[in-house]
Formats: C-alpha cells, structure tokens, sequence
C-alpha cells in the first residue's frame, strides 16, 4: 500500500486515549473543510438537513453529492453519542485511499437546539470537541447573540486582535484530532474567513423579525460565516402565511444586507425554486430532509446547473 492510503487510525500521532502510535508518515497537508475551501473560492455550496443519525444514513450521506449536511439537533434528538457515531459512519476510508488526502466529500455540520436567547456554549464545546466542521445557530437576533455564538466557537487567541471578541471554547479535542486525522487541530480550528485557512463554518440563522431589522449588525460580528434563512419560523414571526410578500421581502432584505459584505447566504429549497433562488444569488441551499431521497438528487443537480 503508498503512503497515500493510510489509515485514519494509523496517520494519527495519538489515539484516543492520548496514547501516542508508532511514528508514520503522514498524508499530504489538506484543506479539510471542503465546504468553507468552495466558499472561500467564491463558488456555491448545496445539502441538505438530516436528523436520522443511522449508520445506514451515515453512509448514504458521505457517498452522495451533497457538499456538506446539517446534522439537525433542533427537531432532532439532542443526543451526543449518536452523534458520535453518525460521523464515524460518515468515514469513508474508500475514498480517503482513492483520493491521498484527509478532506470528507461531505462537511458534517449541526444544528444545536438552543435558540440565541439561551446558555450555548456548553454544547457548542462539546459538539466540536466530538469533530464537527460547523455549527448552525438557531434563531440569532441580535448583535450580542451572533457574538455569543461565534466566541463560544473559538479559542482564546493572545494576543488578542483589536476589536475582535476573545474567544471562550475550553481545549480537550482527544476526539476531534482522531477524526480529522491532523496534529494541528488547535491552529486549523479557527472560522472561516475570519480565517481564510479556518476549518470551521458558523451558520447564524435568521428566524425573527427582529434578526431581519438588526441584520446589519450581526454580519458586523467577526466570525460569521455565513447567514441561514429559516422561512418557516421567520413567517411565524412576521404572522405571514408561506410565500406571502411580506415573508419574501425580509428575505431579500437579509439577502441583499449580506451581499454588501459578501457573507454567503442559506435557504431551503427544492428542485421547483432551487435555480431561482441560486440566481437570486444564494450561494448556499439545502435541498430535502431525511435521506437521500430522489427529490433531493433532483434538487442537487438542478441547482449545480443553475450554478455553472
């Protein structure tokens, strides 16, 4: 076997126990969020949202062409071990042979259940120490919720940048360094673009009407990556019935807001809306549920052509 195929078991310099392996040689440096390396290039990135953690669907998942997907812990059961197993199940030591490098074809991301009005950063530790490339954060409204987001995502950096926030993540990743296979793990865990070479992606989603009136001021917060419309609960907010124009025109105004920083902006779609909405100039969708079903096949392919 090259060396280009070796196991994630045997690259790493420690287990899981912080027991070090034998030394080996390692396989060649790679951006490992393949999602943030599409943003970062200026291109556009689809998936969908997922709360079945089945080893089943893990696999299903990390085989299909999604980009990245959206392990959904909102609606979906909060339960950390099975999200422990789901993204081992996404380890396709395949395709890690076919390819020489460490980068997943999928991005695993999730989707905390806490909205920005309550305590988070206790579960943002511990969903990134178990190795997820991105958190979505559930109903942001403000300046001081995108802040307690994004802080609770990154390390304490000293010294501290200028009007930057410190940040407030504790360090024990035993867990994360094993499955991104990397020594370097602190360094490569920082936001992206904060970071331009940063593995990790934060989605602010805004749901309320008072995220659509302050959306200047959380894309003012150092280490969003990118915004995520939730149509549903922002009609809720605004007691507009799906697809009324009130609904569509808060969510051209988050659209139009995030295009002055060039921010990426997020929305659900299907292979009815997808290419309007790409054309519209949303660079992130994600497309059907639970599973990869035919309707989100469907919708990945119409939204790659209307992105070409």
């Amino acid at each position: 076997m090259s060396r280009c195929m070796l196991s994630i078991a045997v690259v790493l310099g420690l287990t899981g126990a912080g027991v070090p392996l034998r030394a080996q040689q390692p396989l060649p440096p790679v951006r490992l969020n393949r999602a943030a390396e599409i943003l970062g290039k200026g291109g556009s990135i689809f998936g969908l949202i997922s709360s079945d953690r089945s080893l089943e669907n893990a696999r299903a998942v990390a085989a299909s062409e999604a980009d990245f997907v959206v392990i959904d812990m909102e609606h979906g059961v909060f339960d950390l071990e099975r999200l422990q197993a789901f993204l081992l199940g996404m380890t396709n030591r395949a395709e890690i042979a076919r390819k020489g490098n460490l980068q997943p074809g999928v991005t695993p991301i999730i989707r905390l259940p806490q909205y920005g009005y309550e305590p988070i950063t206790f579960t943002v530790k511990q969903a990134l120490d178990l190795g997820v490339m991105g958190i979505m954060f559930s109903a942001i409204s403000n300046r001081e919720q995108a802040i307690q987001a994004t802080t609770a995502m990154r390390y304490p950096r000293v010294p501290q940048v200028p009007g930057e926030p410190m940040g407030r993540r504790g360090f024990s990743p035993t867990a994360a360094v094993w499955l991104w296979g990397v020594p370097d793990y602190q360094k490569r865990a920082e936001l992206w673009p904060l970071d331009p070479s940063g593995e990790l992606l934060s989605f602010i989603q805004i749901e309320t009407l008072e995220g659509v009136q302050k959306v200047d001021e959380i894309l003012a917060v150092p280490g969003v990556s990118a915004l995520f419309i939730g149509p549903a609960d922002l009609g809720l907010s605004l007691a507009s019935a799906p697809g009324a124009p009130d609904l569509e025109t808060a969510i051209q105004t988050v659209l139009a807001a995030a295009k002055r920083r060039n921010i990426p902006v997020a929305i659900t779609a299907s292979a009815r809306d997808a290419a309007a909405r790409v054309q519209q100039g949303f660079r992130i969708l994600t497309l059907g549920g639970d599973g990869i079903s035919a309707g989100t096949v469907d919708g990945l392919r119409v939204a790659r052509g209307a992105a070409r």
